[in-house]
C-alpha cells in the first residue's frame, strides 16, 4: 500500500522488522544518520514491527508531538493566531524491506490505519519498500559485482 506524494513531509519514520541482537539496528539507524546530515531540518526515526523499541505507533505519537511543539513555538515567537490554510502534519513512513512481503502488504497497512485512525490531524504517507526502488536494485548488483 503506497501513497503519492502531495507535499515534502514533515518527517520521516524508517520502518523495520527489529531484532533482538543491537547490531542489526545499525543499518537502519546508519540510513537515519545520513538523512540527518543530509536534511538537518527534517526529523527522522526509526520504528521497528518486533524484537525492539520503538513500535510505529510510539515513534508516530513522539514524532508527531515534537512536531506540533514546534510549530506551537513558531506561533508563540510570531505572536500571532495560528494560521489559516496551512498544509497539515505529513510522515512519510518508509519500508525497509527488500521485498513486498507479508509485513509490508499485510502488517504496515493495518498499522498505518490505526495511526490515521489515531492520529486525524496527521497524513500518513506509505512509500514503496525500499527494495522496489531500482537504484536499490542497481546498487546490490554493483556491490555483488564487486564494483
Amino acid at each position: 500500500m503506497t501513497t503519492t506524494a502531495t507535499h515534502s513531509p514533515n518527517g520521516i519514520i524508517l520502518f523495520a522488522h527489529g531484532s533482538r541482537d543491537p547490531l542489526w539496528r545499525g543499518p537502519i539507524e546508519a540510513v537515519a544518520a545520513r538523512i540527518r546530515t543530509d536534511s538537518p531540518h527534517l526529523p527522522v526515526t526509526c520504528a521497528y514491527l518486533e524484537l525492539c523499541e520503538p513500535s510505529l505507533p510510539d515513534a508516530a505519537a513522539q514524532m508527531i508531538s515534537k512536531l506540533q511543539i514546534a510549530i506551537n513555538s513558531i506561533a508563540a515567537c510570531a505572536d500571532s493566531k495560528p494560521a489559516t490554510g496551512l498544509k497539515p502534519l505529513k510522515i512519510r513512513i518508509i519500508p525497509m524491506f527488500l521485498g513486498m512481503g507479508k509485513h509490508a502488504r499485510e502488517d504496515l497497512p493495518e498499522l498505518a490505519a490505526q495511526l490515521r485512525s489515531s492520529h486525524t490531524q496527521v497524513q500518513f504517507e506509505i512509500s514503496a519498500t525500499v527494495g522496489e526502488d531500482e537504484r536499490v536494485t542497481a546498487l546490490l548488483a554493483q556491490i555483488a559485482l564487486g564494483a
